[in-house]
C-alpha cells in the first residue's frame, strides 16, 4: 500500500515505569518516566530538570546527574536487562513503580504525555517548543490562522530546531518509503513548500480518490519539462516514486493532485 498520513492510532504497545524520590524527611515525589519498546528493546527516559522543591542541595546534585547516568546505562546494558537490575537494586532513596502497559503511536510523544500526567505539566509554547499534530483534513486544508485550534495535539519539537507556523507533524503509515521513513513513524512536514519540487519527498493529496486512506500519500516527486516557447514550458511527465523498490511508481497529470507539504525529517 502507499505511504499515507494518518491520525493517532496507538498500534504499538509500550511498557513504562515511574521513578520516585523517597528521601528522608521529604515528601515522596515522582521524578521521571522510563518507557520501553518491548519489540525493539529501545528505551526512552525523561526526568525532572529541577529538584530544589523535593531534595536538599546534596541530594539534588545527585538527582541532577541521574538522567545522564540512566542514558549511559541503557546504552551499555540494554533496556530490559538494566530495568531488571534497577528494579532489584535501587536504593530506598529512588524507587521504581510496577510496570504498566500503554498504547503507543510514537514513543517520544507518549513519554511526554506520561511525564505530564505523572510527574509535572510542561507548558506548551506553540511554534516555540512544540508543533501541532494534524489530522488529514487539517493538514490538507492549510489552515493559516486556525492552525492552533485544528491541532489534535502538540508535540515537542527536536532540540535546536528553529520553528515556524508552517511546520506540523503527522504519522506516515506503509512501507513504500522505507527505510528512510519507517512504517508508523512520526514525521515533520512544512506546509506549501516554495521553489522547485524536483527530487523532494512530498505529501500529496490525490483528487478523484474515494478511499480516504489512499487520498494522501508521501512520495518523491520527479518531473520532466519541455519548452513550448521562449518563456513557456509544460510538464511532459510527473512521476510519484516510492523509495522502497518493492513498490511501483506512477505517473500523474497536474490536475490530478496537489502538493500539501514537504517532508523534512523523521522525528521518531
Amino acid at each position: 500500500m502507499p505511504a499515507t498520513v494518518i491520525p493517532i492510532t496507538g498500534r504499538k504497545q509500550g511498557t513504562y515505569v515511574l521513578l520516585e524520590s523517597c528521601l528522608p524527611e521529604r515528601p515522596s515525589r515522582n521524578i521521571g518516566v522510563l518507557l520501553l519498546d518491548p519489540a525493539s528493546g529501545r528505551a526512552w527516559v525523561r526526568l525532572r530538570q529541577r529538584y530544589d522543591d523535593c531534595a536538599g542541595p546534596d541530594d539534588a546534585e545527585v538527582l541532577d546527574a541521574l538522567e545522564a547516568h540512566i542514558q549511559a546505562c541503557l546504552a551499555e546494558s540494554g533496556a530490559e536487562p538494566w530495568l531488571q537490575s534497577m528494579e532489584d537494586s535501587l536504593s530506598n532513596a529512588v524507587r521504581v513503580s510496577e510496570r504498566q502497559t500503554v498504547a503507543v503511536d510514537a514513543f517520544s510523544r507518549v513519554l511526554d504525555r506520561l511525564f505530564d500526567e505523572h510527574v509535572e505539566k510542561v507548558p506548551v509554547a506553540p511554534f516555540r517548543t512544540h508543533v501541532p499534530l494534524y489530522s488529514l483534513r487539517a493538514a490538507a486544508g492549510g489552515l493559516g490562522e486556525e492552525m492552533e485550534s485544528a491541532a489534535e495535539d502538540w508535540v515537542r519539537a527536536p532540540e535546536g530546531m528553529r520553528l515556524s507556523p508552517d511546520l506540523f507533524v503527522a504519522h506516515v503509515e506503509g512501507h513504500s518509503m522505507e527505510p528512510r521513513i519507517p512504517d508508523g513513524s512520526l514525521n515533520l512536514f512544512r506546509l506549501h513548500p516554495a521553489g522547485s519540487r524536483q527530487g523532494k519527498i512530498l505529501l500529496i493529496q490525490r483528487f478523484g480518490v474515494l478511499d480516504e486512506t489512499a487520498r494522501y500519500t508521501v512520495k518523491r516527486y520527479t518531473s520532466i519539462k519541455v519548452s513550448t516557447s521562449e518563456d513557456e514550458w509544460r510538464h511532459e511527465r510527473i512521476r510519484l516514486e516510492p523509495l522502497n523498490p518493492e513498490f511501483e511508481a506512477w505517473d500523474v497529470a497536474p490536475e490530478d493532485f496537489a502538493v500539501v507539504a514537504e517532508w523534512l525529517r523523521v522525528i521518531e
